[in-house]
């Protein structure tokens, strides 16, 4: 009977803790959300009154761009845990040279790390054979593994970022010289919606995600990661060992990591196709998002037309006859799935060829298939840099579809 009273207390008392983390998660969600969130609405009401100068304008949309990137980067980590979770985080393989992923996930943390005078150290062993993997998510490994050292780190620091060749593995060691990791929670690092320090009073931001989603990353590609703090000073160590071999693959792959491109540059029209000529209807029940892709896309010489819904859409294919169709997947009334069908049911001269892309919010790999099979020819996953949505435009203009 004790015996049975012990494993009910300890099971009421293992429940307790996993409400109180949830709790704590919930309440730091809130936070970090709103936290971006205030800074892009307050810049919002300034720069709608005007009266600044080149200097704070620039300023504003400084703020306001890398706000909306780091809940865009927020956003990412939910929906990659949330896949985890289901088992429906998906590798697309291929022969990996490591030390091109570190270099490029160094450029991308660079600012980061400038703006707190932390000197990156990087030291490659020229033999660190390649490995197979999904360059995407090893980069995302390795981001965040550099911007959670960058991030312990004081200022004035160093992160050393280490590749060198094992047995049958490479190994990448990422040690800074911030104040180590309290020997308590070492075991507890890689757990998801866990932080050393949950309090109000925390002095770093973040969720708690970044470390457990490298821990199913590195796993997924049958290797190993491990934290440790320095034997001589203070500082943490982690160290992700990745094996040679071939590692299992996977017959649904999942579409590229958008949040872990770099910004797009200021100067997007440099890299921006024109669109002299080009017709294209925009369907979107959002006027915000009507209003940017017009912008946007009149921007680079097309002729837009929009409109709020799937009935609406359809009248003004049916009136103008676009050269490219964009249009959100939900929308009240009749989403962009069944709009796509209708559209596809047309003759071509009627309409029925044009080409067309799914511009949505839905970003997971059965999105895309779902969207593709619907009749789209392209599924892009908002938000959308500015040139890359004109590039779309572009290549489906040169589309031909004899059987809609």
């Amino acid at each position: 009977m004790n015996e049975l009273l012990a494993r009910e207390q300890a099971a009421r008392q293992e429940a307790e803790q996993v409400n109180r983390v949830k709790d704590e998660f919930l309440a730091t969600l809130s936070h970090e959300l709103r936290t971006p969130l205030n800074a892009i609405v307050g810049w919002t009401h300034v720069l709608r009154a005007g009266g600044l100068d080149a200097a704070s304008t620039a300023r504003a949309i400084d703020t306001i761009g890398r706000n909306a990137n780091l809940q865009a980067q927020l956003i990412s980590d939910i929906l990659d845990v949330s896949r985890i979770i289901a088992g429906k985080l998906r590798l697309e393989l291929r022969a990996v040279d490591l030390t091109d992923v570190v270099a490029e996930a160094l450029e991308i943390v660079k600012p980061a790390a400038t703006a707190k005078g932390i000197r990156l150290e990087p030291i490659f062993d020229p033999s660190a054979g390649p490995v197979t993997g999904d360059p995407n998510r090893l980069q995302q490994v390795i981001w965040n593994l550099l911007s959670n050292a960058i991030k312990f780190t004081p200022r004035e620091g160093r992160v050393q970022v280490r590749l060198e060749s094992m047995a049958s593995s490479v190994l990448l060691t990422v040690g800074d010289n911030g104040p180590g990791i309290d020997p308590s929670f070492l075991p507890h690092v890689f757990e998801r919606f866990r932080q050393a320090d949950a309090s109000s009073t925390r002095p770093h931001g973040g969720l708690g995600l970044g470390l457990a989603i490298v821990r199913h990353l590195v796993e997924l590609h049958g290797g190993t990661v491990e934290a440790t703090n320095r034997s001589e000073g203070p500082g943490a160590v982690f160290q992700v060992a990745l094996p040679r071999r071939r590692v299992r693959s996977s017959a649904d792959p999942s579409p590229p990591d958008q949040s872990a491109l770099p910004a797009d540059d200021p100067v997007w029209m440099d890299k921006a196709p024109s669109l002299a000529g080009t017709t294209v209807l925009v369907v979107d029940d959002d006027g915000d998002a009507r209003d940017l892709i017009q912008y946007v896309l009149e921007r680079c010489g097309a002729r837009v037309r929009t409109a709020a819904s799937a009935p609406e859409g359809l009248r003004v294919m049916l009136e103008w006859r676009p050269d490219v169709l964009l249009a959100d997947v939900e929308m009240p009334i009749e989403d962009g799935y069944s709009f796509i069908t209708r559209v596809r049911a047309l003759a071509p001269e009627a309409g029925g060829a044009t080409p067309a892309a799914a511009l949505t919010g839905y970003a997971a790999a059965q999105d895309r298939i779902k969207a593709l099979q619907a009749g789209f020819q392209f599924h892009v996953a908002k938000p959308v840099q500015p040139a890359e949505l004109a590039t779309v435009v572009a290549t489906l203009k040169g589309t031909s579809l004899r059987n809609p």
